[in-house]
């Protein structure tokens, strides 16, 4: 028998949003939903691949929503981060009863509930197969949980961050709108950026690009799609320099 295919890559970052634990409810985390991603997750650990995930809030609250509302917006972003916190957590809790060991690190210090976030002891979980929950972004107002995705996967090491959306990658149009869109199989940073293509903020896409992290964007409800991905298979868009 031939032997099975090697992972693509070693070790990942992962960027989850908040908005994909809603599933079909209008906020909050669906327990079904939560499933079905961790067992997307487990599916790749199994493979030996080390993973870091960096959850958003946006179930929850949306910084810059409460600042539209006039809330000043570096007291909306902390509580943005607050709930990238719960998220965190529900997600390891999740990970631990499929049998997948997690930790949660934050940025912000909550050491009574989660660990804070110290680089060598998250390189040394992952190194030891454990999946680390980054949460509260970066830390700081006016940063978005993309640039905390592009800052975590260049500080661990990271092959490439893998951003899940509810599309299946990049498309010449919005395909919602026009039925005529393609999908991008590869594009360049440059060529994303001509075309003037929003795959993360600008923070965060220059962060990647300078740091020669690529980025592959694929649909997280697509089943097995995370799988097909680090296996290196056609599946979403690698965004690459």
């Amino acid at each position: 028998m031939p032997a099975a295919a090697a992972p693509r890559y070693r070790r990942i970052l992962l960027k989850l949003s908040g908005e994909a634990l809603m599933g079909d409810d209008a906020y909050g985390i669906n327990r079904e939903t939560l499933w079905r991603i961790v067992t997307e997750v487990k599916a790749v650990a199994d493979l030996g691949v080390e993973l870091g995930v960096v959850i958003g809030g946006g179930n929850i609250f949306r910084g810059m929503a409460g600042a539209s509302t006039g809330m000043d917006r570096a007291t909306a972003d902390y509580m943005g981060m607050l709930a990238t916190v719960m998220n965190a957590m529900a997600l390891a809790d999740a990970m631990r009863q499929a049998n997948l060991q997690a930790r949660v690190q934050s940025a912000l210090n909550i050491e009574q509930v989660v660990e804070p976030y110290i680089r060598g002891k998250a390189i040394r979980y992952l190194e030891e197969g454990k999946v680390v929950v980054f949460g509260a972004g970066t830390g700081n107002p006016f940063f978005t949980t993309d640039t905390a995705a592009a800052l975590r996967g260049s500080e661990i090491g990271a092959e490439i961050v893998l951003k899940a959306t509810k599309v299946d990658g990049i498309y010449t149009a919005d395909p919602k709108k026009d039925p005529a869109a393609t999908r991008f199989a590869r594009i360049s940073f440059d060529e994303a950026i001509g075309r003037d293509l929003k795959v993360m903020d600008a923070t965060a896409f220059a962060l990647c690009r300078d740091q020669k992290l690529p980025i592959n964007v694929f649909s997280i409800f697509k089943p097995g799609a995370l799988k097909r991905v680090v296996m290196g298979e056609d599946e979403g868009t690698l965004v690459h320099c």
